[in-house]
């Protein structure tokens, strides 16, 4: 998926609420994807991983903070071309199609799902420099 088509996506959905179904998954910046909601509530609609990568080649662990975000904060641009962008699968509530990003963190010792809402006024189509 490109920035352009996530932008539109997230356009679509608009300003509207979340519904009841994926009301507690809408949080503005990265989240814990809570065990307990069910798989059936979200629909797969695409990818932010670059097509064409060769199994060996890892995107990079490089974040895009501009202005002094981090990596937990709300208001931290979503990048596709950046981490944890780069990593990214996108998915839409089943009811009402608002738009989440959503990878796996793999740690040393841990495996976390997570999750995000996409705001389209955050979206950037911002490159690595290199």
């Amino acid at each position: 998926m490109t920035t352009e088509e996530l932008i539109a996506l997230a356009r679509r959905h608009g300003s509207a609420g979340a519904c009841e179904a994926c009301a507690v998954l809408a949080c503005p910046g990265w989240e814990a994807f809570p065990g307990s909601f069910p798989e059936s509530g979200l629909r797969r609609v695409g990818s932010l991983r670059a097509e064409g990568e060769a199994a060996w080649e890892e995107p990079t662990l490089e974040e895009y903070h501009p202005e002094g975000t981090g990596y937990w904060s709300p208001r931290a641009p979503i990048a596709p071309a950046f981490h944890p962008y780069n990593r990214c699968d996108v998915w839409v509530c089943a009811q009402c199609g608002r738009p989440f990003l959503r990878y796996t963190e793999y740690g040393g010792y841990y495996e976390e799902r997570r999750i995000r809402e996409v705001d389209a006024a955050l979206v950037t189509d911002a490159k690595p420099h290199g």
